[in-house]
């Protein structure tokens, strides 16, 4: 070869090392998934992956889609109903330990988001423990919120919705509407905000939400942010504080269906404003965090991902990705080395991978 040649190869090389690897580096890991609703990141480089009709499977890196676990709970597939998230233990890596939110019930008892904690033994749960039940049930299928997110010290905090009856939101001495927060064998922490008060449910850390779907924890404050569907129009992110009523339906950015007349006030006094609220709907679904000035959050409307920047708690700059690419984004995971991963909602759902930051500029 000559020394010409030698040098254009080289040249090539270079060329070739130095452009940046996130740029081409998507990888669809599988696309045999039946509507997938939640991801969990497996020590040994697996996940586990959750199915609204009802299934467990463990998806390896190169795309393996195991049989479905065994010993799973009675899961009620109704309407949005059916099996949600899943949560490892803070100490997985030990005891094995995982959390599952599902819609539980029936058609003639109706219908309500439960949680239930196990441990995984190969393809099958053991040691299955329930450990939290919405009360009341109520019929219909909507509205179950079912996110579950673990803060750094420990506690569990599970997502709800109206179930459908939005002035129940309102009702502490119920759960509707409200978000939970339990120790991680179902008790009620002494410190809940509301632990000894009359006509209040102790397990309620927040309430006066419409439906609950995304829910994560900030790495840098360790604070939780939750974000909710609005009606037509008003989906909100809210930083979610002990005790605090986040106003549905006396206060939205949203309008009815059909009409599009507001849903009550835009504020009031005593009740929180969002942080951050979409007009028109977006319909979010799972969010986390790439570090603590950039939060991801997934779209099942507009088939997109929505990248929000920070500033403390002001979100500064909307940027949206990948519109139509993969359909209807449900979940949105980012693992600790930053690989982002997402879920579509779809019969032959996807398990999607990207890597480097570049991915999302």
């Amino acid at each position: 070869m000559s020394k010409k040649m030698v040098q254009l190869c080289l040249t090539a090389l270079v060329m070739l090392l130095s452009i940046p690897k996130a740029m081409a580096d998507i990888q669809i890991i599988t696309e045999e998934l039946n509507y997938p609703w939640s991801l969990a990141f497996l020590p040994d480089g697996d996940f586990l992956v959750t199915e609204r009709d009802g299934e467990l499977h463990r998806v390896s890196a190169t795309g393996e889609v195991s049989a479905p676990i065994k010993g799973l709970p009675d899961i009620a597939v109704v309407g949005q109903g059916g099996l949600f998230d899943v949560a490892l233990h803070p100490e997985f890596a030990t005891n094995n330990t995982l959390y599952l939110s599902y819609a539980a019930g029936s058609r003639l008892q109706g219908y309500n988001t439960s949680v239930t904690r196990a441990v995984l033994d190969g393809d099958t749960l053991k040691d299955q423990t329930p450990i939290f039940a919405a009360e009341p049930k109520a019929r219909g299928g909507r509205h179950f919120g079912g996110r579950l997110v673990f803060d750094k010290a420990g506690f569990l905090f599970i997502s709800l919705g109206d179930r459908g009856d939005r002035f129940e939101a309102q009702n502490p001495e119920n759960h509707i509407g409200s978000v939970i927060r339990l120790n991680d064998d179902g008790s009620v922490p002494k410190d809940n905000p509301f632990v000894g008060k009359d006509g209040f449910k102790p397990e309620i850390y927040s309430y006066g939400h419409r439906n609950v779907q995304g829910m994560n924890l900030h790495p840098v404050t360790g604070k939780v942010w939750a974000h909710e569907h609005g009606p037509q129009g008003g989906d909100e992110i809210n930083l979610v504080e002990a005790g605090k009523n986040y106003g549905w339906p006396t206060i939205s950015y949203g309008g009815e269906y059909g009409s599009g007349r507001p849903v009550g006030k835009q504020t009031q006094a005593g009740l929180e404003q969002p942080l951050h609220y979409w007009n028109p709907s977006i319909a979010p679904s799972g969010m986390a965090f790439m570090d603590g000035n950039n939060l991801l959050v997934g779209a099942l409307k507009y088939q997109l991902l929505a990248r929000l920047q920070l500033d403390g708690t002001s979100i500064t700059e909307e940027t949206r990705h990948y519109k139509g690419q993969w359909g209807r984004i449900r979940d949105v995971r980012v693992h600790t080395n930053g690989d982002v991963y997402l879920l579509t909602d779809d019969n032959s759902g996807r398990l999607i991978k990207l890597s480097g930051e570049q991915t999302l500029k």
